[in-house]
């Protein structure tokens, strides 16, 4: 007996001691050299489209190698490529009640090159009504599998403008979606539209580690790698470049940090799926057709994460979770960091609607417990979209610590010894 008990306290003290070099693998220099590579000027600012986000893609893709991690879809690639479809209108008349609406209150996305429709064409009608969250009914509605014609009424008519850029990028295989701004249901519409279209490759860079005992249950580690590149025609302080250092390099950088950490670890149960999403700043799209490659009963859960490179508003070792109400995933990270003085709060800017605006939000939608964490004052941050957005406004110690509570907080998910709730998707607006 005397024996046993023997054996089985040195296999909790080599346990530990393996947990303990695994999570001395998110040192702060590590975590440094990763950050400061993907934010430095030489990247471009990361914008969709151009060479720097390309030569980001690469280095993600080259650190994932080093690592070991397996590649997407046992590929050749840890690209995960996919096309879109840029678009130009050459022409466009809509009529509304048989009166020309100004462009400005139409938004057409269609991958055609010419489009003919009306009242009669079989659309489905959607409507955004004024006490609707325009957003994201509008980023459901673009996600329709039928034709569709939204309905958005003049209430939104501010945030309408703003989704005008949804008309431009689209994915090549997407049906037509039509939004009208009207004050009301009109009895009749025609919509005529031709456009010149340009192909855009895109790429996520995706890694996995199998799992063990459940490899069909997928759990999600992420973050956006692209940001908005340079822009010569608003220069701040003699600087054009947007480095993206917090929005979103530190996410990205949180996620390769975790991958190194995992795998070093190399117990997971279940498997384990790293992302760097492309396009989020445009719309969503990248981590949008990485949710389609799975199905949402096998995601367990998604740890989504951006901006972590600042303090959050309660200081050091904290940070929030959005939509942390609507599972109990937030309470499952909390729990396996007692001991420890990290704190894991609810979202504190639920006005924001933050929980619908990163790319947690596609899964989230098909019941995943998808969630994103971060420390970004959303109400104050200085440096949000700017140029000023640098490396040296972050503070690399803090954002190592806060690395090393989502793998201790995330043990019981990855084991698959803890499978958080799912989103009550009937309660979501």
């Amino acid at each position: 007996m005397k024996k046993i008990s023997s054996v089985f306290v040195l296999l909790l003290l080599s346990s530990a001691t393996m947990a303990q070099k695994a999570l001395n693998v998110i040192s702060i220099k590590e975590t440094e050299r990763i950050e400061r590579t993907l934010s430095a000027d030489d990247m471009q600012g990361r914008r969709t489209f151009t060479p720097g986000i390309e030569k980001a893609a690469n280095f993600i893709a080259s650190e994932f190698e080093k690592t070991g991690l397996q590649k997407w879809n046992n590929g050749n690639t840890y690209l995960q490529s996919f096309s879109m479809v840029r678009t130009k209108a050459l022409s466009q008349k809509i009529l509304v009640n048989g009166v020309e609406l100004d462009a400005k209150k139409a938004i057409i996305v269609s991958p055609a090159k010419s489009l003919m429709a009306d009242n009669n064409a079989g659309y489905e009608l959607v409507s955004i009504t004024s006490k609707m969250n325009f957003p994201t009914e509008a980023r459901k509605a673009l996600g329709a599998k039928k034709n569709t014609i939204v309905l958005v009424d003049t209430a939104h008519a501010s945030m309408f403008g703003r989704f005008a850029q949804m008309r431009s990028q689209l994915y090549s295989t997407q049906p037509n979606v039509i939004m009208l701004l009207v004050d009301k249901a009109p009895s009749s519409f025609s919509v005529e539209l031709t456009q010149e279209l340009t192909e855009m490759p895109l790429s996520n860079v995706v890694g996995i580690i199998p799992g063990k005992s459940k490899a069909n249950e997928y759990v999600i580690f992420s973050g956006h790698y692209d940001h908005l590149g340079i822009n010569s025609k608003k220069m701040e302080n003699n600087d054009s470049i947007y480095n993206g250092a917090n929005d979103d390099a530190a996410g990205t950088t949180a996620m390769i940090m975790l991958a190194k950490y995992f795998k070093k670890l190399n117990n997971n149960e279940r498997t384990l799926v790293f992302a760097a999403f492309t396009a989020e700043e445009i719309g969503g799209f990248g981590a949008t057709y990485f949710s389609k490659q799975f199905d949402p009963a096998q995601v367990m859960a998604m740890f989504n994460i951006e901006m972590i490179g600042t303090e959050s508003k309660w200081g050091k070792n904290s940070a929030y979770i959005t939509g942390f109400e609507k599972t109990n995933m937030g309470e499952i990270l909390q729990n396996n960091l007692k001991g420890t003085d990290f704190t894991f709060h609810p979202d504190p800017y639920p006005t924001q609607q933050l929980f619908y605006r990163s790319d947690n939000a596609t899964l989230a939608r098909l019941g995943v417990p998808a969630h994103t964490i971060s420390t970004s004052k959303m109400d104050s941050e200085p440096n949000y979209h700017k140029a000023s957005d640098e490396i040296g406004t972050l503070d690399m110690q803090n954002m190592a610590a806060i690395i090393r509570a989502i793998a201790l907080s995330s043990k019981g998910i990855v084991s698959g010894k803890e499978t958080p709730s799912r989103v009550d998707v009937s309660a979501l607006r």
